[in-house]
């Protein structure tokens, strides 16, 4: 194996956000007049801005007025920066984490760089920070990883993507790398794993832990390193 890479998911995987995003959207969808329910958007996880306004009215029936899509972020953006925490274990884990590592969302920069900054996780990646604004084609498509891979000189091979959404599981798959579904965030359903695994992940882990022991195994780094 050469040189491994870890790309990590924002959303859903370094932070806990999903619950909010569910909340804004269903916010900002009955302010307009059309009654979303958050357990729609939860199907959606995963997929950028655009992509989600498609799936919801494939899914729901309702059409988002196009001069309204200003106001999503916006509503995000107040939630994220008074409620938003890291997922459970990911500081300690990053923490004892040597092995190169990048982030690849479907958010925009700057709602990862929010993320980052608000949980306080900015200082484990630098600028090696990737959004799919940056690519042709979103997620499910393989191109965010393929990007950030090159960005950073790293093979498919050797790659792992750390993924909350059956979208990105696919991508990364997609991508020749390994996939390990992640099922640690509080947006987590029933049913979700099996939804990941149908996806293609090579392994689904609920927590820090159980996912540094997938990668010591698979090679990525070379031994744990405790509880988180």
């Amino acid at each position: 194996m050469s040189k491994p890479l870890i790309i990590f998911d924002c959303d859903g995987v370094l932070v806990d956000s999903e619950p909010l995003a569910a909340i804004a959207y269903e916010r900002v969808y009955n302010k307009h007049g059309l009654a979303l329910g958050r357990e729609t958007v939860t199907q959606c996880i995963g997929m950028k801005q655009a992509d989600i306004i498609v799936r919801i009215e494939e899914l729901t029936g309702l059409a988002f007025p196009p001069h309204a899509s200003d106001d999503i972020w916006p509503e995000t953006r107040a939630l994220l920066e008074t409620e938003l925490e890291p997922t459970r274990g990911i500081l300690p884990f990053l923490r004892n984490l040597e092995t190169a590592r990048c982030v690849a969302s479907s958010s925009s920069m700057e709602r990862i760089e929010l993320s980052l900054a608000v949980t306080g996780l900015s200082e484990f990646f630098a600028d090696n920070v990737f959004s799919t604004s940056m690519v042709k084609n979103g997620k499910p498509a393989p191109d965010i990883f393929l990007f950030a891979a090159e960005k950073l000189g790293g093979e498919p091979s050797s790659s792992v993507v750390i993924e909350d959404s059956p979208f990105g599981v696919q991508g990364a798959v997609a991508a020749g790398m390994t996939a390990i579904g992640f099922t640690g965030g509080s947006h987590t359903f029933d049913g979700h794993a099996e939804k990941l695994a149908s996806a293609g992940a090579h392994a689904i882990c609920s927590s820090w832990n159980d996912i540094e022991a997938e990668l010591v195994k698979r090679g990525f780094i070379h031994e744990t390193v405790g509880e988180f």
